[in-house]
């Protein structure tokens, strides 16, 4: 099976922000369709457990798939906290911009489910290697120091422990989830019935990757 490093997916367009849109397939008020995988993805979330966040909103969704065959490997939708007071975002300002914004400033969720059955150690692989090239990246930018980097191998090494060595079937979603960033603390990377990992760094990096250069990330929405 082809692990999922190997994928790439569309650039993300946000919902009401000024942002150019692409067409969508309504199910019903609530639920919109990934149009390339027939997935449906509800258009707000609530995150239970211990986080007290309001209900996140549907921005975009969208297809990932293998670079040189064209095969759809899975669905990912993003939802943010739209409503947070910490959003300052214009119009002046780019997609790029809004997006990076938006994850650094509020709580945000990635949604993904995948469109045949394959396996937790593949997205694992994937997750691992995001973040990797994002410390590279970063490292090259100057925006990451050799102590920043050393300091969060350790997180690193956490996330490869909390996945499974077990299958990743089929329409079954694992959602991705960062709360907004608290002054002092270390902004938690939650793998819904995995673990958490405390680092504000991996958490922010892996949903970033998601939206970087030519890769990664969720269709646009229109808005109703």
């Amino acid at each position: 099976m082809t692990s999922l490093f190997l994928i790439r997916s569309r650039r993300l367009a946000l919902t009401g922000l000024g942002i150019a849109l692409l067409p969508r397939i309504h199910l019903d008020a609530d639920t919109v369709v990934d149009a390339d995988t027939g997935i449906a993805f509800p258009r707000t979330v609530r995150v239970p457990g211990q986080f007290k966040t309001p209900p996140l909103e549907l921005v975009g969704l969208g297809v990932r798939t293998v670079s040189f065959l064209g095969i759809k490997v899975y669905s990912i939708a993003f939802y943010a906290d739209l409503t947070s007071p910490a959003l300052k975002l214009t119009r002046d300002m780019s997609a790029d911009d809004k997006l990076e914004h938006i994850v650094r400033n509020t709580a945000c969720l990635l949604r993904i489910v995948p469109t045949r059955n394959t396996s937790y150690t593949h997205l694992r692989d994937a997750f691992l290697r995001a973040l990797q090239g994002r410390l590279v990246e970063g490292q090259k930018r100057g925006t990451l120091s050799a102590d920043d980097a050393q300091a969060v191998a350790a997180p690193m090494r956490a996330v490869k422990t909390l996945f499974p060595n077990t299958s990743f079937a089929k329409h079954t979603p694992l959602d991705v989830y960062v709360p907004a960033p608290v002054p002092g603390q270390a902004r938690p990377l939650v793998f819904r019935d995995m673990g958490t990992v405390q680092n504000s760094w991996v958490a922010t990096e892996l949903v970033l990757y998601y939206f970087a250069g030519n890769g990664a990330s969720p269709a646009p929405l229109e808005t109703a």
